[in-house]
């Protein structure tokens, strides 16, 4: 089969080729699945420097999340050859063929089309522990959605939306942000840095929870703009800076600071990541989310959509079809 593979860490994605390997071999409880699209992700970019926290020796398989049908599986899994199902795999998934774990599965409804159907887990599910888990998200509240025109932005955007909560998205861009608005509608939109004076305008003092998988300058704000009781959700650091707060902050403005990691959060408390994974595809089925797919390429153009992604052109999710 061919797969996306890295041979060797590098900073100019030198390391990365699209190569014919060995057909996986389908374990005991794992479904085979024929890819049919897969959904990147900015880890995806991060692997292939080595700079994210998941590190497997090379040569590995790059994808973290897919669509496609069922060719083999286990009597007693529950699914049959030729269903459509959708999965993570955290590694393996831009190749044509891969084998997840059945547990992991979920069948694709009819309604959601390959694309959106692998636009939908880890972005949607990283929104949903950080909003309903660890920010234990009550409708009305107010959410300040950070980097709200990338793919888990977008998602977190999306699903405070649909769970009742009033928002406030930010971007670097005014384009991008102005498609969210249309598309999305926030209550309200700022540009991002200088968002501090109108979340508290808005809010009456500041934002009940803030998404943010930005880091850097945004992250700094935002400490500027959280309720008392707030919760200031960490996520990511695509603006490639680690922020870091003085323990005074927090303490005198009353805000909680809460690191985010949906995968580890499954991982470690297996029951309640099943439950997260069955909340988003019932919110998905019944058309009260709708992961954005910005655009699709096929997987021998694998280095155009990585280079998209490195330039944060996207609004939403990009997508591999092999």
């Amino acid at each position: 089969m061919r797969a996306l593979t890295v041979s060797a860490l590098s900073d100019d994605l030198s390391g990365v080729a699209l190569r014919d390997r060995p057909d996986p071999d389908r374990r005991p409880g794992q479904l085979l699945v024929r890819v049919r699209a897969a959904s990147l992700n900015y880890p995806d970019l991060l692997m292939t420097r080595g700079a994210y926290q998941l590190k497997p020796p090379v040569p590995f398989t790059l994808g973290m999340e897919v669509a496609g049908e069922v060719l083999a599986c286990d009597p007693d899994s529950g699914f049959a050859p030729g269903e459509r199902v959708a999965a993570g795999t955290r590694l393996g998934g831009f190749a044509d063929l891969v084998a997840v774990d059945a547990r992991t599965a979920r069948r694709i409804p009819a309604a959601i089309d390959d694309a959106r159907a692998a636009a939908l887990g880890a972005a949607y599910l990283t929104a949903y522990v950080a909003l309903v888990r660890l920010g234990r998200l009550e409708a009305g509240e107010w959410v300040l959605v950070h980097g709200a025109t990338g793919g888990v932005g977008l998602a977190a955007l999306d699903l405070a939306r649909a769970l009742g909560a009033r928002t406030i998205a930010t971007s670097r861009s005014p384009d991008k942000l102005a498609l969210v608005e249309r598309e999305y509608r926030p209550d309200l939109a700022l540009p991002a840095p200088g968002f501090r004076e109108g979340v508290k305008q808005a809010t009456g003092g500041g934002a009940d929870l803030v998404f943010d998988p930005v880091g850097g300058g945004v992250f700094d704000e935002s400490t500027r703009c959280t309720a008392f009781g707030g919760r200031l959700l960490v996520v990511g650091f695509t603006s490639g800076r680690i922020a870091s707060v003085p323990a005074n902050i927090p303490l005198i403005k009353g805000f909680s600071v809460v690191g985010v990691r949906a995968g580890e959060y499954g991982r470690r408390f297996p029951e309640r990541g099943a439950e997260d994974v069955d909340a988003i595809w019932s919110l998905a089925a019944a058309g009260r989310i709708r992961p954005r797919v910005h655009a699709t390429y096929p997987l021998a153009d694998w280095r155009a959509a990585f280079d998209a992604m490195a330039r944060a052109e996207h609004v939403g999710k990009l997508v591999m079809i092999p």
